[in-house]
């Protein structure tokens, strides 16, 4: 867990919201706490922290709240088919991202977003400050006072989330080879027209959702195809199912529905045999 993180139950007294520990502190009292966990987490026990990033209303650090969840206690990697975004175009098939062992690891066309995250943070982050939407357009917005609303706030807040859990993989060997794409990423050279983006960002070869499935085909999965996100998540599940060696789970993170994202969509599976190969998995409850 991060340092300065604190836990309590999240209470609200007299109109102030804070998170109360179990000696009495109200930790963040008077500052301010998204609408978004106070809507969906009043009287649940929390985590804590603040974020590098400031408040654009209050200029103070952004507090960033996240369930007090106990972590696996086998080594895990979780695959993420995260449905599509209503307000973009460019998320009409939804997005990939692979969690080895806690290392959160997401592709992109943009740079900055090829990262490794923490779970609190890409779950959870508030919609507040360079996170939240533009208050012009709803979307993502940079303006002309040079404020950027990224409009990349928790992934759980913006769209349902279909987690595919594998227990038995080599957790540090899965986690090196993504880390090595990240770097190769990150020293590329630049775009022609627009810095802000990776140079060698292609959507049949080189995305979201085919460096993830290169990794695991590097690793030893070489069965294991699919280009577009809900078909790979099919095509992963359906194959490593049938591996004895790995133990699977399948199951959703419902969205945490808030004014600032609308209900996100099931994308449909492109490929006639992942329409088949879906029937075979089941999820849980």
């Amino acid at each position: 867990m991060t340092n300065n993180t604190v836990t309590g139950t999240l209470t609200q007294m007299g109109g102030v919201t804070f998170l109360l520990d179990e000696d009495g502190t109200h930790h963040f009292r008077g500052k301010n706490i998204w609408g978004g966990y106070i809507h969906h987490w009043m009287g649940e026990k929390l985590c804590g922290r603040y974020l590098p990033q400031s408040d654009y209303e209050t200029g103070s650090p952004i507090i960033i709240l996240w369930p007090d969840e106990p972590p696996p206690t086998t080594p895990f990697v979780d695959f993420y088919y995260n449905e599509s975004l209503v307000k973009y175009i460019a998320s009409t098939f939804g997005h990939n991202a692979v969690n080895v062992n806690g290392e959160i690891f997401n592709f992109s066309h943009l740079l900055n977003e090829n990262e490794v995250m923490e779970k609190e943070e890409y779950f959870y982050r508030p919609a507040l400050g360079e996170f939240a939407p533009s208050p012009n357009n709803g979307v993502f917005e940079i303006l002309e006072d040079g404020r950027a609303f990224f409009d990349k706030f928790g992934r759980n807040f913006m769209r349902t989330i279909h987690v595919l859990r594998i227990e038995g993989i080599d957790t540090e060997r899965l986690a090196g080879i993504y880390h090595q794409e990240l770097t190769a990423i990150h020293s590329s050279a630049p775009h022609k027209k627009d810095p802000e983006k990776y140079r060698d960002f292609n959507f049949f070869t080189r995305s979201c959702s085919t460096i993830i499935r290169d990794g695991f085909v590097k690793y030893g999965f070489t069965k294991i195809k699919g280009v577009f996100p809900r078909d790979l998540f099919v095509n992963i599940a359906y194959e490593l199912q049938k591996e004895s060696a790995l133990n699977i789970r399948i199951f959703k993170m419902p969205q945490l529905l808030v004014t600032e994202a609308p209900p996100s969509r099931m994308t449909p599976l492109l490929n006639p045999l992942n329409r088949k190969r879906v029937r075979s998995l089941t999820y849980e409850n």
